[in-house]
């Protein structure tokens, strides 16, 4: 525990910047998914491919190459100097949010096409079809999948410890300079991970129980 309670400060910074890449990089991640997952089934033929090479593109290529890119190549762009946690939310939810949309296409493909052609036949649009009828229905069948790409998203944090971003991933290395055994370190990195995807397992089973009670 010597481990623990003498380095605080270092344990405190590196996982409440972990927990802002995973909430932060989660919202992003949503935020994008619902709309690329939405252009993926849109009667527009040109919102289906954006939202195809978009998916195809950023979901081939490997994390490390889209931190890359942020964290070394948005300086090359002549912007404004941005942290590079913030660089590493936006590398996560971008990356993240591919696999987002894709979980959300299928959920949409599992609401009977009956449902989207009444509400079509009511004389809504496409944007409520799928706000008022397809979506609502489409995410109380994605909860286990979903919850699956955010346990995902949570250890794919450790990436950005790699891009100058203190948050778990990078404790070994800051711990082995402080003299501590790095073995005992990466023991209680796991265990911090294995208990947020507790936490995460936790939200999955009550939002499908609360969900399944709401039908």
């Amino acid at each position: 525990m010597d481990v623990i309670f003498g380095n605080l400060d270092l344990w405190g910074e590196a996982l409440g910047n972990t927990l802002v890449l995973f909430f932060a990089g989660g919202a992003l991640a949503m935020v994008i998914g619902v709309l690329v997952g939405a252009m993926r089934v849109a009667p527009v033929p040109i919102a289906r491919g954006v939202g195809t090479v978009y998916v195809n593109l950023v979901r081939n290529t490997p994390l490390t190459l889209v931190f890359f890119f942020f964290i070394f190549g948005y300086p090359q762009l002549g912007l404004p100097k941005v942290d590079p946690t913030v660089l590493g939310i936006f590398a996560l939810g971008i990356y993240t949010a591919t696999y987002v949309a894709e979980v959300i296409r299928a959920g949409i493909n599992t609401v009977p096409t009956g449902q989207a052609e009444a509400a079509r036949a009511i004389g809504l649009p496409f944007g409520q079809v799928m706000t008022l009828v397809v979506l609502p229905q489409a995410f109380r069948s994605v909860v286990p999948p979903m919850m699956s790409v955010f346990i995902a998203l949570l250890k794919n944090t450790t990436v950005a410890a790699g891009f100058s971003v203190v948050e778990l991933g990078a404790v070994r290395s800051y711990m082995s300079e402080r003299g501590e055994n790095a073995l005992v370190v990466l023991l209680w990195v796991a265990v911090i991970f294995v208990a947020l995807v507790m936490l995460l397992s936790w939200l999955q089973r009550y939002l499908e129980n609360k969900w399944r009670i709401a039908r």
